[in-house]
């Protein structure tokens, strides 16, 4: 890419004169064609406003047939999906069940999913990867690790407790959710889920509050260009893939760990940690990520379009969303 094709891109964002520490996951856009839009039926604005779910334990949900994602169940297709064999008997998501911790469900959803006033489900956490080996198991996906051109078979989790998936593309993202029975949020549904029940700006409250989500984490540009001074990096779309930027202490937290950051729907960290993709095929993600959540609009009002649905660096995860049971 040319650096006057970088630079253009890095205006769609933000102002060119902020210093690098407020620019540090935005700096060089790659502009990839080829993105196709996941089918989801379409959901006006107005549909989806309503009272409030019900909130009862998760584990009235437990036993409930046809259940997918975490415990198994049928994708939109009919077919069975495997249940999450990725934690095994230390399942993360066992420690949420047994607190019996009151979340907004009403057993329209999986427990690893929020019922959004049942009109439909959203992930509670940011999503993590699990590949599907050919025998049927299931093993953990490095959360560092792009999938660019490796073919495996790839499919979203949401537990809690865990770092989740970076480096990750919208149209990635969206055949991810795909293969557990899910889809990508359309924008409204991810907005309305962000807000909560009481409809705030950043879902606990309307006004921002330090320290509550991870939104002012430390800048992974910085860690790493200290690693190798006066190398003259340049950030490439190789550099804004590194490995090494998520793994750095004080940049992505692992999900849920900001246990304030959540509303009464019961979904975690849709403001800060990572930018989360929705289903737009011109590529669009909401929420900021660990180093900003207000560049391009505050809390749940945050959003970014300048990439292409197939673009992806460090700062880019996702959630998936669901129709509620029927």
């Amino acid at each position: 890419m040319s650096e006057t094709n970088q630079n253009t891109s890095k205006r769609w964002f933000l102002p060119v004169a902020l210093p690098l520490a407020a620019v540090a996951g935005f700096v060089s856009a790659v502009a990839v064609t080829g993105c196709a839009r996941s089918p989801i039926k379409p959901t006006s604005g107005s549909e989806l406003e309503g009272a409030s779910g019900s909130s009862v334990s998760l584990t009235s949900s437990i036993s409930r047939s046809g259940v997918f994602g975490l415990f198994g169940g049928k994708n939109d297709r009919g077919a069975r999906t495997a249940p999450d064999r990725r934690f095994g008997a230390n399942n993360p998501l066992d420690a949420l069940l047994a607190g019996d911790r009151p979340l907004a469900n009403n057993g329209l959803c999986p427990p690893d999913m929020a019922s959004i006033d049942d009109r439909y489900c959203v992930d509670r956490f940011e999503g993590s990867l699990v590949e599907v080996l050919p025998s049927g198991d299931e093993r953990p996906w490095p959360f560092t690790q792009p999938m660019d051109g490796t073919g495996i078979a790839l499919r979203a989790v949401s537990v809690p407790g865990v770092k989740p998936q970076g480096y990750i593309s919208g149209k990635q993202a969206a055949e991810a959710c795909g293969r557990s029975g899910k889809r990508l949020c359309k924008p409204v549904e991810w907005k309305q889920a962000c807000r909560g029940p009481a409809r705030t700006q950043f879902g606990y409250g309307q006004e921002r509050v330090d320290g509550t989500c991870n939104d002012h984490g430390r800048s992974p540009v910085r860690a790493r260009i200290a690693e190798e001074p006066g190398s003259g990096w340049s950030w490439t779309w190789d550099r804004m893939n590194d490995p090494k930027l998520n793994a750095f202490e004080g940049t992505l937290a692992d999900t849920g760990a900001h246990t304030g950051c959540t509303n009464g729907y019961g979904v975690y960290d849709m403001v800060g940690n990572l930018h989360e993709w929705v289903d737009d095929a011109d590529g669009t993600f909401l929420g900021g990520y660990y180093q900003d959540t207000h560049i391009n609009g505050d809390g749940c009002g945050y959003r970014t379009d300048a990439h292409s649905f197939t673009y992806h660096d460090y700062s880019t995860g996702f959630r998936c969303c669901a129709d509620v049971a029927q």
